[in-house]
């Protein structure tokens, strides 16, 4: 971002806190009311978006008994959007947000968005499904939003099974296993052509900082470093500033070195992370377990009728003592806030909560994310969606409504990856096999999840230092694992992190975890 860019997007977020701080404080009886039978929503979109007239904005409205109005923003432009519209007099309703962007926690804070806290409990949908993700999606104890549920725990190896079976090795379980397959995988001609022209593991230019469930972090937490931050000798600490940092990645350069990293691991567009496994260049992919899945339709959809003996997936490694340590994620992506500025009384908010309620029912969820039963889906086996009416323009614009946005309104999961509404599973045996596995791995690896002790809290410093140095980090990492910088710069690094403001947010983050109820 340049930085005429970032001053004028400090700008807006300073300009609003002095502004809602006032507004927030207008809740009052005299408030204008707003229209109780219409909700208006702000909301990510992340392919074309549904006509207000289409026939699944009106099937919710049918469902809730009254009028949405909803503002799509292509995902792309969507941070910047919310910079500017939390920095007007124009806020909807109901935002869908990142509860720990910058620009939202200092809205919050001054009191922009309703506290929620100890208001959910009178709402039988709405009351937190997990302690923790609640605790992960809050600001210091605080609640602002209803988080948008995800598993808690993804993380999982994408593997050429046919590569395996080629090479005589058996599913990875530790990380010297993970080694020897990466090994083999390069330097056996797995894909049978007679050349050397394969690799082991996959990697794209990650698109996250440092600690944003990159393949990177995940390694690092196998070798048994803090995922984000994590306890030692009695204070939290960042997890790059650790001894397993250092060795976890000293490991993953060695494997650069030897040829078994795709060579353009710095650049590879994250979109096209499915390609090289496809088409027969990399065995490997560390990520989460729904990517075995999309491989699998890369396979199916080519008309490989075998496509089940392609794809294998194990869960997080344990190192070479038996001792395993597993990456776990926040439970959460993004969370529905409520704004002060439009929804202004008790009465408002009542009116807002029952209507995130009634969307939190299974009927409702069942609608944001399968869609119309009946018209473009039907139920097997009591807990499955498969999709019907797929050659009907009209049904698959339905469907893309529902995939492309008012998912993106829903709070208990998705379809792909577990929650209230049915599952939608493709139709074939690996597919429910994976689906099964998928849950088996997850709540075998819960067991020995290293959570982010720092998710719950906001350092002040993060939130005004943060741009100016949360890249450090990352950017020396992969420096460091290309060859560009020795291990004594990467440690220089780490420095100038802490020189350039990391020192405080780490001395905030433990004053301020110190004071989170017990």
């Amino acid at each position: 971002m340049s930085a005429s860019r970032r001053r004028r997007l400090l700008a807006g977020v300073l300009t609003l806190t002095a502004a809602l701080t006032a507004s927030a404080c207008s809740g009052g009886g005299d408030a204008p009311q707003s229209d109780p039978n219409t909700i208006t929503f702000m909301s990510k979109l992340f392919g074309t978006a549904p006509e207000p007239t289409g026939e699944m904005q009106q099937a919710i409205e049918k469902f809730l008994g009254k009028k949405i109005k909803v503002t799509w923003v292509p995902n792309a432009e969507y941070t910047e959007k919310i910079n500017v519209t939390l920095a007007s007099d124009n806020i909807p309703q109901v935002v869908v947000v990142d509860p720990h962007l910058p620009a939202f926690v200092k809205s919050a804070e001054a009191g922009a968005f309703w506290d929620l806290t100890d208001k959910l409990d009178k709402y039988p949908n709405l009351k937190p499904a997990d302690a923790r993700t609640a605790l992960n999606s809050s600001i210091n104890g605080k609640i602002y939003g209803l988080y948008r549920m995800r598993p808690l725990l993804r993380s999982a190896i994408v593997i050429r099974k046919d590569w395996l079976k080629k090479v005589g090795l058996e599913e990875p379980k530790t990380i010297e296993d993970f080694y020897q397959v990466a090994k083999a995988f390069t330097e056996k001609d797995p894909d049978g052509n007679g050349k050397k022209d394969t690799y082991g593991l996959i990697i794209p230019k990650w698109p996250g900082n440092y600690a944003s469930a990159s393949p990177y972090d995940v390694i690092e937490t196998w070798f048994g470093a803090p995922n984000g931050y994590g306890e030692r000798n009695g204070k939290v600490v960042p997890g790059f500033d650790t001894p397993e940092f250092l060795e976890a990645n000293r490991w993953l350069k060695k494997m650069v070195d030897e040829g078994m990293v795709n060579p353009d691991f710095a650049t590879l567009d994250s979109a096209k992370w499915n390609e090289p496994f496809h088409q027969g260049k990399g065995g490997m992919i560390i990520d989460v377990n729904i990517r075995s899945r999309q491989v699998l339709d890369l396979f199916r959809e080519e008309g490989d009728k075998n496509y089940g003996d392609k794809v294998a997936m194990v869960g997080n490694l344990a190192k070479a003592d038996g001792q395993k340590y597993s990456y776990p994620f926040t439970g959460y992506a993004d969370s529905l806030a409520i704004s002060k500025q439009s929804v202004r009384t008790e009465a408002e908010l009542d009116n807002v909560l029952k209507t995130l309620d009634k969307l939190a029912t299974k009927e409702g969820q069942v609608l944001l994310q399968n869609g119309i039963e009946g018209r473009n889906f039907k139920v097997d086996n009591g807990d499955t969606a498969t999709l019907i009416n797929e050659d009907d323009p009209a049904v698959v614009t339905v469907q893309d409504n529902v995939d492309d946005a008012f998912i993106q309104l829903s709070t208990k999961g998705t379809v792909d990856i577990g929650g209230i509404a049915y599952q939608r599973v493709p139709p074939g045996e690996p597919y429910r096999n994976m689906v099964a596995l998928q849950k088996e791995l997850m709540e075998e690896d819960l067991k020995t999840a290293v959570h982010n002790v720092a998710l719950p809290v906001v350092a002040p410093t993060q939130v005004q230092r943060g741009p100016q140095i949360d890249t450090i980090v990352s950017d020396a990492r992969v420096k460091f694992l290309s060859g560009a910088i020795t291990e004594e710069q990467l440690k220089g690094e780490i420095k100038r992190w802490y020189d350039g403001g990391g020192t405080q947010i780490v001395a905030e983050i433990n004053d301020l975890l110190s004071k989170l109820p017990k």
